[in-house]
C-alpha cells in the first residue's frame, strides 16, 4: 500500500474524489424507491435521508459521507505522504461529495465529508469545533447556523493545532466551498424562511 501510494501520489486525490463522488445518499434512497432530490430539501445528505426514509438511513448516510473524507486521508497519512498531498487529498474528497462526477458535478454540502477529513487530520480540532456546532444550534435551533460556524471555526483550530500552511490553506478552501454549498440556507436565515427544529429533528 505505502509503496502504491508513494510512488504515484497523485492515486490518492484521485481516489479521494471519486469515493467523495459516491453518493450514498442516493444509492439508500433508490434501493427503497424514492429520489431524495425530490422530497424535503432536495439534499442527498443525512439529514434529508433521515426526514425522507427515517433516521435509520440518516446514521447510515452519515456515516458513510464521513468515511468517505476520512478514509483517503487516513490512507495519506498512514503512507507519510507530503503535508501538500494530505491537504489535496482531503480536498478532492470534499470537492467529490459536493460536486460529484456521478451526478454532474452536483452533490451534497459537503459537512460530513469534511468532518471525516478533519477527524483524520486533527480530532481535538473537530471535537472543539463540535462544542461550536452544539452551541450554535442550541441558541439559534438552526443546524446550518451550527454547521456555517463549525465549518468556519475550522481554519483556526488547524492553523492553531498544527501550523501547516497546505493544511492551513485546504481548511479555509473546503470552508468557502461549504459556504457556497450553503448559499440557500444562508438566503432563508436572511429571510426568516429557514425552518428552525427541535432537537428531536435536524435541518442542514
Amino acid at each position: 500500500m505505502k509503496e502504491l501510494f508513494g510512488s504515484h501520489l497523485y492515486l490518492l486525490p484521485v481516489f479521494a474524489y471519486l469515493l467523495g463522488s459516491v453518493p450514498f445518499g442516493l444509492i439508500f434512497s433508490k434501493v427503497k424507491g424514492i429520489d431524495p432530490r425530490q422530497h424535503g430539501s432536495g439534499n442527498i445528505g443525512a439529514t434529508n435521508i433521515a426526514r425522507v426514509l427515517g433516521k435509520g438511513w440518516g446514521i447510515a448516510t452519515l456515516l458513510c459521507d464521513t468515511l468517505k473524507g476520512f478514509l483517503p486521508v487516513f490512507l495519506a497519512i498512514k503512507t507519510d505522504q507530503t503535508s501538500f498531498i494530505i491537504a489535496l487529498t482531503g480536498l478532492a474528497a470534499v470537492t467529490g461529495h459536493c460536486y460529484s462526477i456521478f451526478l454532474s458535478f452536483k452533490g451534497g454540502k459537503g459537512v460530513a465529508t469534511a468532518l471525516g477529513v478533519f477527524l483524520a487530520i486533527c480530532p481535538l480540532a473537530v471535537g472543539i469545533a463540535g462544542i461550536v456546532f452544539g452551541l450554535a444550534v442550541y441558541y439559534t435551533k438552526y443546524v446550518s447556523v451550527g454547521s456555517l460556524a463549525a465549518v468556519a471555526s475550522m481554519p483556526l483550530l488547524i492553523y492553531f493545532f498544527k501550523g501547516d500552511s497546505f493544511l492551513e490553506a485546504m481548511s479555509w478552501t473546503i470552508c468557502f466551498m461549504i459556504w457556497i454549498r450553503h448559499k440557500d440556507n444562508i438566503s432563508r436565515l436572511k429571510k426568516g424562511e429557514e425552518k428552525r427544529i427541535s432537537f428531536g429533528s435536524r435541518e442542514t
